[in-house]
């Protein structure tokens, strides 16, 4: 998968992922103004090329109270985040180079006010996605918001999603319209932050594509 390429639907006005972008930043806006006070830390899991937070920051009034690390392998992807950063007259937002499933990226962000894990959960499997959000309630602040997207696709996990954030401690801020084309979802952490320990691995990304081709070779087999 060339995932440079795969960014270029942004855009276009009119595509799913320019609208699914819309509906992320709209979270990421909301966040940002419910959010206290004072220093704000916001990691972002895979980020590919940090539109959904540099581009509300830009305009942000809380934007010089943020401190945000971008984590993504693509190392086009993360030149492209780092260029529109600095456009945007962010030093604070730091852009790394890296695999974002490690937990040693964020160790000292965690817990943060902010935690954006999208374009992940449609990319791994499904004990992956549950091993992932169990991390976010390490990642995340008492009171702050993950916003996190996965596909519609059948088998449609959105409501899996939702049930494993709410059975630890996260409760749903919002959630896009079954029809809208896209899963975009927020949800908040009512709960205590454990300790994020270092060296751990959240999940392995696997691709769409390749869960795709894989779910439809296992009905051709008859699985």
């Amino acid at each position: 998968m060339d995932w440079q390429a795969w960014h270029d639907a942004y855009d276009s006005p009119d595509s799913w992922l320019a609208r699914r972008l819309r509906a992320v930043q709209d979270r990421v806006q909301d966040a940002l103004d419910a959010a206290p006070p004072g220093p704000l830390r916001v990691v972002s899991v895979c980020a590919g090329q940090g539109r959904d937070l540099v581009e509300v920051l830009a305009d942000h009034p809380r934007r010089d109270d943020v401190r945000a690390r971008l984590v993504e392998l693509d190392p086009g992807n993360t030149a492209y985040a780092r260029e529109s950063a600095h456009r945007a007259g962010l030093p604070q937002v730091g852009v790394v180079t890296g695999d974002a499933a490690l937990t040693d990226h964020y160790l000292d962000l965690a817990p943060a006010d902010l935690v954006l894990v999208c374009g992940v959960f449609g990319n791994i499997v499904d004990a992956d996605i549950e091993r992932t959000i169990d991390t976010c309630t390490r990642l995340c602040r008492t009171g702050g918001t993950v916003v996190w997207t996965r596909n519609r696709a059948a088998p449609d996990r959105v409501p899996l999603v939702c049930e494993w954030f709410e059975e630890r401690g996260f409760e749903r801020l919002w959630l896009s319209e079954l029809d809208a084309g896209f899963g975009v979802g927020a949800h908040r952490f009512t709960g205590s932050p454990g300790e994020l320990d270092p060296e751990q691995r959240m999940f392995d990304f696997i691709g769409y594509d390749v869960l795709k081709a894989a779910r439809l070779g296992g009905r051709a087999a008859g699985c």
